[in-house]
């Protein structure tokens, strides 16, 4: 008996894998709209809250996660390439949409942070969704910003103590603000049940307390 099979029939599991699915699309354009709306509140608390930290000049970089987090959450969630960089592009564009005070440059710097977290994600080939890859992922989107806004932003013409403080604090902020925030985040989501249709949510059903590929 001869068969045929059609070339659409056949889909490697690496394929499937990263494949979005419509529901994929649908919930991180969600946490990038819900993350914009975060980011411009942010903006909004960013001239009390860096003033609060004016004791040490450039530790208000320790406020940059707060812009950051739009991508490492969405990868984590949705775990396919493309994710974190989707996700932070709609929340910077949904920020600049409702009004910050940045305009058209909160585009280009969520552009170039989303693939600082989306490289972080890269760089484990899309393997790891445990801390250790929001961490990395943190890291990153910590790193664009900060290369960013000491080059390109008003820090640029402070002096070079400032702009080094400013630079490791951007860093840190990244990686406690964006990803080890979100990595909770997801944990809890994926506690309540809300992202049983993930990978996420599925890992927190299955694993016990000592599960190596925990969230």
């Amino acid at each position: 008996m001869h068969t045929t099979t059609s070339a659409s029939a056949v889909v490697s599991p690496r394929t499937s894998r990263y494949r979005w699915r419509v529901v994929d699309i649908v919930v991180a354009s969600v946490i990038g709209v819900a993350a914009g709306v975060i980011f411009w509140l942010w903006g909004q608390a960013w001239t009390p809250l860096s003033t609060a930290l004016m004791f040490l000049p450039g530790l208000d970089g320790l406020l940059a996660g707060g812009w950051l987090f739009a991508g490492v959450l969405g990868g984590l969630v949705i775990r396919k390439p493309g994710a974190a960089l989707y996700t932070e592009i709609v929340a910077a564009v949904v920020s600049m949409a409702v009004g910050t005070q940045w305009g058209p440059e909160t585009f280009i710097w969520g552009v170039v942070e989303g693939v600082g977290a989306e490289l972080g994600f890269a760089l484990l080939l899309y393997g790891n969704w445990r801390l250790l890859g929001a961490l990395v992922s943190g890291a990153l989107a910590g790193l664009s910003t900060a290369i960013l806004d000491t080059n390109f932003s008003s820090i640029a013409a402070q002096a070079l103590g400032y702009r080094s403080i400013y630079f490791v604090a951007a860093i840190v902020s990244g990686i406690l603000l964006a990803g080890l925030v979100s990595w909770l985040i997801v944990r809890a989501l994926a506690a309540t049940g809300a992202l049983d249709r993930f990978g996420a949510g599925r890992q927190a059903r299955s694993r016990d307390a000592d599960d190596p590929d925990a969230a």
